[in-house]
């Protein structure tokens, strides 16, 4: 019930997009309305995860000494599921934000994933891979699609 309301929240404040709008006066602002556009994207999904029943046990799960970060850990079902969130300001002829998720990335994301499992001597054989994607364009709601399983760890 929670998640629910708190998901209707945030969707309502972001039904004209997450992401700022106006010119870019320098790279370094550019970086800095990215960073507050990916800080929303990972609020907006932590709420969606919430809602479709995702009970989430991380969010931004560093491991001390190693490169990558998971935005979201949580259980679907039975299943621990590593979610990648990526959120981008929709425009024509840009990439979908879930091609940000390649190889170098996955590596990333597949070593915490594994070190995460190690800390608390969990079954790796039930995990999965996620990637949320989020699209915004000033003035509409975002447009979210979520990848159950987009990839699999590579063999160690």
């Amino acid at each position: 019930m929670l998640a629910r309301l708190m998901f209707a929240l945030v969707d309502f404040t972001a039904r004209q997009g997450l992401a700022e709008g106006g010119p870019e006066i320098s790279p370094d602002d550019a970086r800095q309305r990215a960073r507050r556009t990916g800080v929303r994207g990972e609020t907006y999904a932590y709420w969606y995860l919430r809602r479709r029943g995702y009970v989430l046990v991380a969010r931004n799960y560093t491991s001390p000494g190693m490169k990558g970060e998971i935005d979201l850990i949580g259980y679907d079902g039975p299943v621990l599921a590593f979610v990648e969130v990526k959120t981008r300001a929709a425009a024509e002829g840009q990439p979908r934000p879930e091609d940000a998720v390649n190889a170098e990335k996955r590596r990333h994301i597949e070593r915490v994933a594994r070190q995460f499992l190690r800390a608390r001597r969990a079954d790796p054989g039930s995990c999965r891979f996620d990637v949320l994607a989020i699209e915004t364009r000033p003035g509409m709601r975002p447009t979210v699609r979520l990848h159950k399983g987009a990839f699999t760890p590579r063999a160690t």
